[in-house]
């Protein structure tokens, strides 16, 4: 179906984690969906669920520690699923791993998953999820419990299952993201894969072998503890959603944890460490 969108582009200073707290707000009052740019942030709402007061109350934009301007129009007539589909392209990850969508053709890679982000995060083209890809077939997953936090696609919990994986536990405090995991895990006939909407608080008593945590730094560094308290003795805790300037202050945390960095890796200057209790 097609709908009428206001078009809003954003341009941030600093970058980051600005656009990614912009976005969640956005998120909260109607925005459907984004594209991150290198200057900032393109967001789309329906024009029905859209007033000249949209943007009252979104937090960010009175920070005093960034700049964020922008600038709105009216676009006609989009039918998101055919812009998606001609935008994204199936990739393939150390040869051993592809990440498409269904009208895509079937790989000859060891692993294959089927995904439709949507408006979720983890299509595998972006820096942090790739990384994350990356280590996950580089660590031994067999027989392995598994945390996905900040799930998004839940790719990575498909990922950890097809690997042989006993139980992955998939969590997402966005309800699209949640919604989109189960689908996705659905598509991948999944059979070891629980999803559930929420944050750290699901945190309960459960213990994993694996933590995968690709999220933005300053949840990583508010969670932190609620990660590690859940990790297996000798468990591993793999982290993205973070700059190469911010290596420091993850490492400080997750050291004074009791915990050693074991792999470091850097994209586009993203980076995604690997660590083990």
């Amino acid at each position: 179906m097609e709908f009428s969108y206001i078009g809003y582009i954003f341009k941030v200073t600093p970058l980051q984690p600005a656009s990614e707290i912009l976005i969640a707000e956005l998120a909260e009052v109607g925005f459907e969906s984004f594209v991150e740019t290198e200057e900032g942030v393109e967001a789309y709402i329906q024009e029905k669920d859209w007033n000249e007061y949209v943007l009252e109350g979104i937090f960010i934009l009175e920070n005093p520690a960034f700049d964020i301007s922008h600038t709105y129009d009216k676009i006609e007539q989009v039918n998101w699923n055919k812009e998606w589909e001609s935008n994204f392209q199936p990739i393939t990850v150390d040869e051993v791993c592809t990440v498409r969508a269904p009208f895509h053709e079937v790989p000859t890679t060891t692993y294959d998953i089927v995904i439709e982000p949507k408006m979720s995060f983890g299509t595998g083209h972006h820096a942090t999820t790739h990384m994350m890809i990356q280590h996950i077939l580089e660590i031994d997953v067999q027989g392995k419990s598994v945390l996905d936090m900040g799930c998004g696609t839940a790719v990575l919990g498909i990922l950890a299952e097809k690997r042989g994986a006993v139980s992955v536990d998939a969590i997402d405090i966005d309800n699209w993201c949640y919604l989109n995991s189960i689908e996705n895990t659905e598509r991948n006939e999944c059979k070891l894969v629980s999803v559930y909407e929420g944050g750290a608080n699901l945190l309960i008593d459960q213990k994993y072998d694996i933590i995968i945590a690709n999220i933005n730094r300053n949840i990583l560094l508010q969670d932190m503890s609620a990660y590690v308290k859940r990790l297996s003795e000798n468990g591993i805790l793999l982290l993205s959603g973070f700059y190469e300037e911010d290596i420091e202050i993850i490492n400080s945390a997750v050291v004074a944890l009791g915990l050693k960095q074991t792999e470091k890796k850097v994209k586009n200057k993203w980076v995604g460490l690997r660590y083990q209790l």
